[in-house]
């Protein structure tokens, strides 16, 4: 029953976040929520800084008339649209110019963790169950590595594997984030889509990573881990991982429906010469179980001639069987962990692949973070220096391939890398470099 005006007074003290949220009280809250001169007034103060000649009448700065025009010209909704768009373009600026600067190792932002946290990033899984209802699911455990970040979900009351359709996952941000306090969860928020998949015949269509005497997993491209519950055939647990490049773009750039597409590579002029292939590479390689790391290595100098081309793909030779000096340990024994609020474990034979490529130029080429599987070779190990079973353990996109071989050793109770091989799709290599193999 109070007056309209009376409302609009008391709304006119309210800062933008505040205004957001009491708009969602009511269609009439919303209605006054929207008034352009409350959202006017809040436009313009918030851009004052560079205002402070705004009084004289110079081209080179904008001005905003709070006459009747600026009001009764626009529709309802309209400064604060305005309001919105630029709060949230001064701070994807913001964010963007902290991960500007590189890191000579990995060629990957320096500064990804701050940025993370000066934009309040946090990420979130949506399960849509077959009626169309979502239930979203909050409140991970994160464990970051040095190229990317690892991200568990887990918890109670999940919805039922067989009345799922599909889980989408997204990059959450304040809307209008505050830098002198910490996101209000409860207040607005954007939701940027990084991935979405789709759960109908979960464990038909998808690959089995392993399974211990709790859980099975599943692997989902991109970089997706579903835990089920073997006796329940339930969600236990949900893991992704994300890699660092382009990972604040994805998580922050993209819309609610719409992922954020990279813009494609400019090639340097003379470049690269077809007849010659790939030269000067760079490969960083982490192998982890989302908490503990089991190798890390850098390799420099990776190339590849014409004769290195075959059946669509450009092969670069990383560590050869026939090289034992570049032969690797690896620390401790293969497998990803995993917990739930009552239950933890290990599922052995698989961990966490984190790949960074790097071109001749420094640039990040072929970059991701996925669940690998290992499986037990039918070859026997011709290698004098080290006799044991072999494993293999296979990655394949759309940009390219990854080959490995492990030999365990009884001895020493351990795995020796032995053979690492990128096979690179020529489709993606044309297309970064503008050449024809």
């Amino acid at each position: 029953s109070m007056p309209s005006e009376m409302l609009l007074k008391i709304f006119s003290y309210l800062d933008a976040v505040s205004l957001l949220s009491v708009g969602c009280v009511n269609k009439r809250f919303y209605e006054l929520a929207n008034d352009n001169g409350i959202w006017l007034k809040l436009y313009s103060s918030s851009l004052q800084p560079k205002w402070t000649i705004w009084k004289m009448k110079s081209k080179q700065t904008e001005t905003v008339s709070l006459d009747c025009a600026a009001l009764h010209d626009k529709k309802p909704g309209y400064w604060k649209k305005e309001y919105i768009f630029k709060q949230t373009s001064a701070f994807k600026a913001r964010v963007m110019r902290l991960v500007k600067l590189l890191d000579p190792y990995t060629g990957l932002p320096c500064k990804n963790k701050e940025a993370m946290k000066v934009s309040g990033l946090s990420w979130v899984i949506v399960l849509k169950d077959k009626n169309g209802k979502e239930h979203v699911i909050e409140k991970p455990n994160l464990s970051f590595m040095d190229t990317s970040v690892t991200i568990l979900w887990y918890g109670t009351g999940w919805p039922c594997l067989d009345a799922l359709s599909t889980l989408k996952l997204f990059g959450v941000t304040p809307l209008l984030p505050d830098q002198s306090r910490p996101p209000n969860k409860n207040g607005p928020r954007r939701f940027s889509l990084i991935a979405e998949y789709h759960l109908a015949n979960l464990t038909e269509s998808s690959v089995a990573v392993g399974a211990d005497e709790l859980v099975q997993l599943f692997s989902l491209s991109p970089g997706l881990l579903v835990g089920i519950w073997k006796e329940k055939n339930e969600i236990a647990f949900v893991m992704a991982s994300l890699h660092y490049n382009q990972l604040l773009e994805r998580s922050i750039l993209g819309s609610a429906t719409v992922q954020y597409a990279p813009p494609p590579n400019k090639p340097l002029l003379d470049d690269i010469d077809p007849e010659y292939g790939l030269h000067d590479y760079s490969l960083h390689l982490d192998l982890h179980g989302r908490s503990c790391k089991y190798l890390c290595g850098s390799f420099k100098g990776l190339f590849c001639r014409k004769g290195d081309i075959e059946n669509g793909y450009l092969r670069l030779t990383v560590v050869s069987l026939k090289d034992n000096r570049k032969h690797l340990p690896i620390i401790g024994t293969l497998g990803i962990c995993w917990e739930t609020d009552v239950f933890k474990g290990n599922v052995k034979d698989c961990f966490v692949m984190d790949l960074t490529l790097l071109d001749e130029t420094g640039k990040p080429f072929w970059c991701f973070s996925a669940p690998v599987y290992m499986e037990l070779s039918s070859k026997a190990s011709g290698l004098y220096d080290y006799m044991g079973h072999i494993y293999t353990a296979d990655y394949v996109d759309s940009e390219g391939k990854v080959c490995v071989e492990f030999i365990w050793l009884e001895e020493t109770k351990e795995y020796i890398t032995v053979s690492l091989v990128l096979y690179l799709s020529i489709k993606k290599v044309n297309n970064w470099y503008g050449t024809n193999y």
